[in-house]
């Protein structure tokens, strides 16, 4: 969620309004003052060590630090457990890596904090607790009520302060649960804390302290290492998905898109290194998809170029680390940032850089979750390319170059999709068809054969130009494809099309004979043409009229003419 402005300083107002007048009334009217509270510093220490190691659980970050202030409250009241909490503030505040833009959450929890502290313990001593009382019955009901009206209205001020910014929030959160369950196990350590303390003296602190900071230590642990195996999984996912898709377009946005949704990032960009330039292939800042341009010097200069040419991902935990050397591309307002290499056979192609508002936002480990995923990120781009160049070649003629019959029946169902949105008025298409080839082939030999029909093909093609589609659809036919063409243009182009095939000689060598020699040749060729959607509305019929005009209305005419579909 975002706060406002106007609501980050209202948090900051309550606290100066509220903390420290608050405490010092506290203090006036505290029944013991810090000179009186022996074996304190105790207890104070196992609190802090004890929101040193906060843990993360299906999401909700715990601290387990209300157990050791449930007995320092019982032991020495408001005012001591008062000042324990905003103690160990700064551990917590530590860990929730808070910076100049989001020093507003310390006020607030320190606020926050300070309200509990005094409302919870004002309840319990008001209910007829005893600060200091050894009565079991009282530390049991006591201090669980205590320790359960802490939660409650925590969560309540929580809610209320969501609500009042116009957020839709749940009272009811899984943090909710997860701080009761932790609650439930380690409030009967804070209240044996306590009893044992009275009886024997500072050594129960260690003898219930370190077996409990052990247990949190190994929890950490272990929490850290869910993450770890959690964003693996991430990544495992990711590489399927990015093997998934076939285009590098595909490839490039949505590897863009879901690194920007596994980690808390504000900018993305893959540098590429194109030709010796670097060059921003994709640029992603505060959500949006960016088009950038910046001199190849500058960003060769800048820590970009540096991981570019060492080949060795770099993390910077905050903005006085890497300003020195700071791209064009990347904004002042950000803190932390991750620079790494992205190979591609065993060579750099270019790197990926992703920073935060935040300083120290990325753990060292999501350093290598991000290289693992750039090794991803390549290979999927290998396997575009590869399959790209296999597309291309299955629809290309390997003799004349021009497209095969796969493209053309592609790029016509296409083109008759477009006609039908509205994109074209109309789409024409033009068969041709070689007269008497067979002869030609008899005569000169197949070698002379494919001769011929590489430079008929490279004739049509520079004939045609940009106007309209060339391929081969098979043996000596060819089809041009003319989107937005009335059937009286392409009548029009197929006509001259035909005379400058009739006018133009081709060269052939005679090696069916004792001696080979090259000789000059002419050759006609029958046309064939259809309009849709007046002969059609279909593809495939669309060829069937064409052919059906050139072997009716051009070959058995007579060949080398030009007929048009005529529906019967």
């Amino acid at each position: 969620m975002e706060f406002t402005q106007r609501a980050k300083n209202i948090m900051i107002a309550v606290w100066f309004i509220f903390v420290p007048l608050g405490t010092l009334l506290v203090y006036i009217n505290s029944p013991t003052k810090p000179t009186e509270w022996e074996n304190y510093g105790y207890y104070l220490l196992l609190a802090l060590l004890s929101s040193v190691f906060p843990f993360v659980i299906a999401g909700s970050t715990i601290v387990l630090v209300l157990w050791v202030n449930v007995a320092i409250f019982m032991q020495f009241g408001i005012l001591a457990e008062l000042i324990s909490m905003q103690l160990c503030m700064f551990p917590i505040i530590y860990h929730m890596k808070i910076t100049r833009e989001t020093l507003f959450k310390y006020f607030f929890n320190s606020s926050m904090f300070f309200f509990l502290s005094v409302i919870c313990g004002s309840l319990i001593i008001g209910l007829g607790f005893e600060v200091g009382s050894v009565n079991i019955m009282d530390v049991i009901i006591f201090g669980s009520l205590y320790a359960i009206s802490y939660i409650f209205i925590n969560h309540i001020i929580l809610y209320g302060r969501e609500v009042i910014c116009g957020f839709k929030p749940l009272f009811l959160t899984k943090d909710f649960y997860w701080e009761t369950a932790c609650l439930l196990m380690t409030l009967p350590f804070g209240l044996s804390l306590y009893l044992f303390e009275a009886a024997i003296g500072p050594i129960a602190l260690l003898l219930m302290g370190i077996p409990l900071m052990t247990i949190t230590v190994i929890v950490r642990l272990y929490s850290d290492s869910e993450k770890v195996n959690n964003d693996l999984n991430k990544a495992s996912e990711f590489g399927h998905e990015l093997a998934e898709r076939l285009t590098s377009n595909e490839i490039l946005d949505i590897f863009v898109e879901r690194v920007s949704n596994m980690f808390p990032i504000d900018s993305a960009f893959i540098v590429d290194n194109l030709n010796g330039k670097f060059i921003i292939l994709r640029a992603m800042v505060d959500g949006s998809m960016k088009e950038l341009e910046f001199p190849h010097e500058e960003i060769q200069n800048s820590f970009a170029g540096t991981c570019y040419d060492k080949g060795e991902p770099t993390l910077f935990n905050k903005q006085v680390e890497w300003v020195s050397q700071k791209p064009p591309f990347l904004s002042t307002e950000m803190q932390s940032v991750m620079c790494v290499p992205i190979y591609r056979n065993q060579k750099i192609e270019g790197v990926l850089v992703l920073a935060t508002k935040s300083k120290f936002a990325f753990e060292p480990y999501q350093l290598n979750i991000v290289h693992l995923l750039c090794s991803y990120f390549a290979v999927s781009l290998e396997k575009a390319r590869l399959v790209r160049e296999a597309v291309a070649q299955s629809e290309i003629c390997e003799l004349t170059k021009l497209f095969n019959y796969r493209y053309l029946d592609k790029q016509i169902a296409g083109d008759m999709a477009k006609m039908e949105a509205g994109a074209y008025q109309s789409l024409s298409l033009i068969m041709l068809d070689i007269d008497k080839f067979k002869a030609v082939n008899d005569t000169y030999g197949h070698h002379s054969g494919n001769i011929i029909l590489k430079e008929f093909a490279q004739l049509i093609k520079s004939e045609i130009g940009k106007e309209g589609t060339v391929g081969r659809y098979g043996g000596e036919e060819f089809v041009v494809i003319l989107p937005n063409y009335t059937k009286l243009q392409a009548m029009n182009l197929a006509e001259q099309l035909r005379l400058k095939i009739e006018q133009t000689p081709f060269m052939v060598e005679l090696d069916l004979a004792d001696v080979t020699r090259e000789e000059i040749i002419f050759i006609t060729a029958s046309i064939g043409v259809s309009t849709a959607p007046e002969d059609s509305d279909e593809g495939n019929s669309l060829i069937r009229n064409a052919d059906r005009a050139l072997y009716i209305g051009a070959k058995q005419a007579g060949r080398n003419r030009v007929a048009e579909y005529v529906k019967s």
